[in-house]
């Protein structure tokens, strides 16, 4: 898996659900989209992106409900 590739999906998935005044759950969202659309190994790697800091091009938000939602995503 190309972690710049995912970052860069997972990216626009975040432009998405940003604007929702909920921010709690826009993170949620984000993450229970990833849930659902991913297979299991593009989860683990966009997860191992910000586990060895590969993820400089990821938005705050996906960050956030990548680390937040990590056991629900995994």
């Amino acid at each position: 898996m190309d972690a710049n590739n995912l970052i860069n999906m997972a990216n626009k998935i975040g432009t998405f659900f940003e604007s929702m005044p909920d921010q709690k759950q826009a993170l949620e969202d984000i993450a229970g989209h990833i849930k659902r659309f991913w297979a299991p190994p593009m989860r683990k790697a966009i997860i191992a992106s910000i586990d060895n800091k590969q993820d400089a091009e990821m938005l705050a938000i996906v960050r956030e409900a990548l680390i937040t939602h990590r056991a629900k995503i995994l």
